[in-house]
């Protein structure tokens, strides 16, 4: 009989977006494989709210900074908490915390840090000692982060896996758009082009506007929708009314059913200019079948193959955004194209279980280790 393990998360993040809901995927994946799962987070975190609801084990600590407070409390935690079989980290706050808890400690797991971002790491001696000393094993959203860490901070590739992001490919597929329009109260006769993504700064939804203000008079059968919300709401709608788009876009807010938003859309848009992984939005989109356009960053051209599955610009280009964006919305066969080719890559590459296999692998890797050293 294949052993279960303990695995507990540790999150100090207190926003909601891919990173969140990869990790509550993950853990809802492992508890339903058998393993005892739980999650850390501040009690002020919208995850643990999520965790909840999906029937994830959560419980609350003060780790949302990095300070004494929180020092103390996760190593009270793991203390009192000696039979976890491995500690994965998935933010800088809660990787420093548990990295300084678990060196106090006569006993303590060891630690998995999963990089969801490309965001580029420093190479101080303390930065060292975090990544190379005490973690055990780092998990990279994808094989671009990996590289990058290898690369530019001469970390130990052997103690780097690359796992992307598994999404739920039967909750993500193709349907007819006719219902979901219906359901949705949109008009079945006009176009759509789409993004699913948080209401910030980084996903470059400022320029998505510019850019459809641009073509908004050429493609008048067109319409935008903005699935998500966050802090920019506000700036947003106000770019909206400046540049006199009210009647074409529209902010929908955050949806529980938003695979239904997803088989309305004829067109996937994501402009980030953030330090990002893959987007699960994305995958996502692949999924559902849609053409996608995105951008150059992180490890995104692992998925959004050039001229293949979707077309990728650079990023905070307005002008090379609006020029991939008006020749798809002009042609409906590159689009189905683009579409298809897509849609086999996902059904290839992005399911869960691909996802869960890889991190039970890492998991069960580093706890062998843990009792071979201990032993």
């Amino acid at each position: 009989m294949t052993e279960t393990l303990a695995i507990v998360h540790t999150e100090s993040s207190c926003g909601w977006g891919g990173q969140e809901l990869r990790t509550l995927t993950e853990a809802a994946g492992m508890l339903k494989r058998g393993h005892r799962v739980l999650l850390l987070c501040p009690a002020e975190a919208p995850m643990h709210a999520h965790a909840v609801r999906l029937g994830v084990p959560v419980e609350v600590l003060p780790i949302a900074r990095k300070n004494w407070r929180g020092f103390a409390a996760l190593r009270h935690w793991l203390k009192a908490h000696p039979n976890v079989d491995v500690l994965n980290t998935h933010s800088s706050t809660d990787a420093w915390l548990a990295a300084l808890a678990s060196t106090t400690l006569r006993r303590a797991p060891p630690i998995v840090r999963t990089r969801h971002v490309s965001t580029p790491v420093n190479n101080r001696a303390a930065t060292r000692w975090l990544y190379q000393r005490v973690t055990r094993h780092i998990v990279t959203a994808g094989e671009a982060l990996r590289q990058q860490l290898i690369r530019d901070n001469h970390f130990d590739a052997a103690r780097i896996t690359s796992v992307p992001t598994g999404i739920d490919l039967t909750r993500y597929a193709p349907r007819e758009r006719a219902e979901p329009r219906r359901l949705l109260g949109l008009d079945p006769q006009r176009k759509y082009l789409g993004i699913v993504a948080t209401l910030r700064n980084w996903k470059g939804h400022a320029y998505l506007l510019d850019a459809f203000a641009q073509l908004a008079p050429t493609h008048p059968d067109w319409d935008l929708l903005l699935v998500g919300d966050g802090p920019q709401r506000h700036n947003l709608e106000k770019l909206i009314a400046r540049l006199k788009l009210e009647t074409r876009v529209r902010l929908v807010g955050n949806r529980d059913d938003v695979e239904a938003w997803f088989n309305a859309f004829d067109l996937f848009v994501l402009p980030s200019y953030g330090e990002e992984g893959v987007s699960q939005s994305v995958m996502q989109a692949m999924a559902t079948g849609l053409p996608v356009v995105a951008t150059t960053v992180g490890a995104m051209a692992e998925a959004v193959r050039h001229e293949h599955t979707g077309v990728l610009v650079p990023p905070r280009d307005t002008g090379s955004l609006r020029a991939a964006l008006d020749r798809l919305m002009r042609d409906e066969a590159l689009r189905a194209q683009l579409g298809a080719a897509g849609l086999d890559y996902a059904r290839a590459h992005f399911g869960l279980e691909r996802m869960l296999d890889a991190m039970e692998a890492v998991f069960r890797h580093v706890h062998k280790e843990q009792r071979t050293c201990a032993a």
